[in-house]
């Protein structure tokens, strides 16, 4: 019974305490808007008014509700995650406010599910570092997104773990993005454009956060 009781603990710990602590909840949204430049993100991912954009780890929508009413009722916001009560979390969020240019996507751990050729803009906030099936991913974001398609990845870098190895700082939650720039050429992106300090993650200095944005090849 006790060793059951220590199980059921650490499950919660790593499911809902992290959460919790993480801006990714609806009740800290406002907080995040003070220092998440969600402007120049739409900005540097090129996002257009009825485009077709996929948010590929939304939690609970902080993105995904944004972008919809960017894109405008034209538009459609694909949200994935591996979460079912995330995603129901989400839609209910989307009923409430109205917004009906959702669909929510449970995908697996190494597919967004998404429909081939049919996505403008790809986003990935604060989400890679948790993919261990990274490569498979973008394979799949490439079929996903049109000729002309984007992809838009966001981190933070935490300052202690500067300078470590790949698998030492996603242990951390956290990656360089000098990492993800060679992930995204391996797999046959274009790195079109990188910014390396759009501010802090929760006004924490030693959380930088950094965007790139990854294209297909024009031929």
């Amino acid at each position: 019974m006790c060793s059951r009781a220590i199980k059921i603990g650490f499950l919660l710990f790593f499911l809902i305490i992290p959460e919790m602590y993480c801006q990714y909840l609806e009740s800290d949204w406002k907080a995040r808007d003070k220092w998440m430049k969600v402007a120049q993100i739409l900005e540097m991912a090129d996002i257009q008014l009825g485009n077709n954009v996929a948010d590929i780890g939304c939690h609970q929508g902080y993105m995904s509700i944004r972008v919809a009413d960017f894109i405008g009722e034209t538009g459609k916001v694909y949200s994935v995650d591996v979460r079912e009560d995330r995603l129901n979390k989400l839609n209910d969020i989307a009923s409430e406010r109205g917004i009906k240019n959702i669909q929510t996507i449970l995908g697996d751990y190494d597919d967004p599910k998404l429909e081939e050729n049919s996505i403008d803009v790809v986003l990935i906030i604060d989400a890679y570092h948790e993919m261990n099936d990274y490569k498979q991913i973008l394979f799949h974001v490439k079929k996903a997104l049109k000729p002309d398609g984007r992809i838009l990845i966001l981190e933070k870098l935490k300052r202690q773990k500067i300078g470590k190895s790949r698998n030492e700082q996603t242990q951390g939650h956290t990656i360089a993005p000098k990492y993800v720039e060679n992930e995204l050429k391996e797999v046959g992106f274009e790195v079109i454009a990188i910014e390396k300090n759009l501010g802090y993650w929760e006004e924490d200095p030693d959380k930088k956060i950094w965007v790139m944005v990854g294209a297909l090849p024009q031929s």
